[in-house]
């Protein structure tokens, strides 16, 4: 007989609500400006996600080769185009790379003008971190579409009720973009283990049971239930609305870290340092 306690469904609260700093100068000079949505030395609280960068550009392309090796990106651009090793990325579209055993990885704005990307910084399982190199682009038109009153849902990656996803992940993750009209609500199901923030693009929402409020310029990172089961999420629009939804499942392996590499190991960053040096690395291909 099923304990009731047991499958009970966990509401979701925002258990924390950052204010995040003005955009900072850059390192690609004074068209580039930057906002650290998740910064990597909080990654014990922020797990699975190492960072995740705001980018914005206001002038000349930007971008170009460099190495990555031990974890993934998932680029999602907000305004403007991007250019890739492969191809290129419209507004809204995405890219979903695994750095892996290491690439060679080329990327920037494709022309001239204002845009705005934002790239998240994803771990790899233990068991996974150096597995080939590989990339999925998700072009925002093709997304799975979950509608509800007043509401759409699109899925970059995850389920969102009966509507799910075909991106490949390693770690289990859900990222939704929640389209929702004045006085629109929905339920974002996650398992409760799933760690995970919400970031407002535009207009405000109002989140969990007590609809606290978020707009942008702050993350709001979701509660953290103890035990396993299943969760969900409430959202309300204040205002028309546009709002981001970051979510997975810990890892929880502590991480070395070195500029572009990941490893479990400080020993891990001096191989995978020497490899690149010595040319081993090189553009990822499709998945």
């Amino acid at each position: 007989m099923t304990n009731p306690k047991q499958s009970q469904t966990v509401e979701r609260r925002l258990g924390r609500v950052i204010d995040l700093p003005a955009p900072m100068p850059g390192q690609f000079g004074p068209a580039h400006t930057v906002v650290p949505v998740v910064s990597p030395e909080d990654y014990a609280l922020s797990d699975p996600f190492i960072l995740l960068m705001d980018d914005r550009i206001n002038g000349k392309p930007i971008g170009g080769p460099h190495p990555h090796a031990g974890f993934e990106t998932v680029t999602l651009v907000e305004k403007g185009g991007m250019a890739h090793d492969s191809g290129r990325l419209g507004e809204r579209d995405a890219q979903w790379m695994t750095a892996g055993s290491g690439v060679i990885h080329g990327e920037g704005l494709d022309s001239a003008g204002e845009g705005r990307i934002l790239q998240l910084w994803l771990t790899l399982p233990k068991a996974q971190r150096w597995v080939p190199a590989s990339y999925q682009d998700l072009p925002y038109a093709e997304l799975p579409v979950r509608r509800e009153s007043g509401v759409e849902v699109r899925l970059y990656s995850g389920s969102s009720g009966a509507v799910r996803s075909q991106t490949k992940n390693y770690v289990p993750v859900t990222l939704a973009e929640f389209q929702l009209e004045p006085g629109a609500s929905i339920e974002q199901d996650l398992p409760a283990s799933y760690n995970g923030f919400l970031y407002v693009m535009e207009g405000e929402v109002a989140v969990g049971p007590e609809g606290r409020a978020l707009r942008p310029g702050q993350v709001g990172w979701l509660d953290r239930p103890k035990g396993g089961g299943d969760s969900s999420l409430r959202i309300t629009g204040t205002t028309r609305a546009r709002a981001l939804l970051y979510a997975g499942q810990p890892q929880g392996d502590p991480l070395v870290s070195h500029g572009p590499f990941i490893g479990d190991t400080q020993a891990d960053i001096l191989r995978v340092m020497g490899e690149y040096r010595s040319g081993r690395y090189s553009a990822p291909p499709r998945r």
